[in-house]
């Protein structure tokens, strides 16, 4: 397992890390995917920022709201659940929930916000589907890693991607060494979120229109962060986060 600093004998990876960016494409996938770790990097001092790619209007069983409405609660939802990891800057998009696809849009609307957030650490969803896990491949979640990977090489650092951004918004490029991605093929990243994984179910609580028996969630999750925890090379008894880290320098 690589080395990283820790943070209360937490594994943390913030060396050298002052801000991080965490895109996704609905709320509740980064409380789902990294919640654990956003708190260890937190409380570490590290200032993360969350960009959402949809609102998630589609999201949940509950007919009885439209999709505004649904859109309105999902984006409260997910402030209240980045607060309990210490995050308080938490941005939407607003592209369509269920319809995301790569587009150079897309593309230049990531790479904004890269520019302004200036992290030295972004995180995405893997672009890659994975055929053992049908789910967490949600066509959202793969074109939201495709674009993010591609705003941050090379579109955020390329003065001449996206020229408005420079010419008229006044967005200088800016070089992100580093993406992790969440769920990739390969991961060869892992957070030790045993202590924060009370954390990590507060937020995922906040998400109350999208989760119902949050106990039996609490059960299912540990039985996959300790099967993490055990590829990491961690103790018994441990949960574990995982990613795989690009070198985007």
């Amino acid at each position: 397992m690589p080395n990283g600093n820790r943070a209360g004998g937490r594994t943390a990876h913030t060396e050298g890390i002052d801000r991080a960016l965490v895109v996704m494409a609905h709320p509740d996938d980064v409380d789902f995917g990294c919640a654990g770790t956003v708190a260890l990097w937190t409380d570490a001092g590290v200032e993360v920022t969350y960009l959402m790619v949809t609102d998630g209007e589609a999201g949940g069983d509950d007919r009885a709201l439209g999709a505004a409405e649904t859109a309105a609660l999902r984006r409260d939802e997910q402030r209240s659940a980045a607060a309990a990891v210490g995050v308080h800057d938490v941005r939407f998009l607003g592209y369509s929930d269920g319809r995301v696809l790569p587009t150079l849009d897309l593309r230049r609307d990531i790479a904004r916000v890269v520019r302004r957030v200036r992290p030295q650490r972004v995180v995405v969803p893997s672009p890659e589907r994975d055929w053992k896990r049908i789910a967490p491949s949600h066509p959202d979640h793969l074109a939201t890693g495709e674009a993010g990977i591609n705003a941050v090489y090379p579109d955020a650092r390329n003065p001449h991607a996206h020229p408005e951004l420079l010419a008229e918004e006044g967005l200088e490029p800016w070089k992100a060494p580093e993406v992790w991605l969440v769920r990739g093929p390969a991961p060869d990243r892992f957070s030790d979120v045993t202590d924060v994984f009370d954390r990590k179910l507060a937020a995922l609580s906040c998400h109350a229109s999208q989760i119902g028996d949050i106990e039996q969630l609490a059960e299912a999750l540990r039985g996959g962060l300790a099967e993490q925890a055990t590829g990491a090379g961690l103790d018994g008894g441990r949960l574990a986060e995982a990613f795989q880290h690009v070198d985007t320098r």
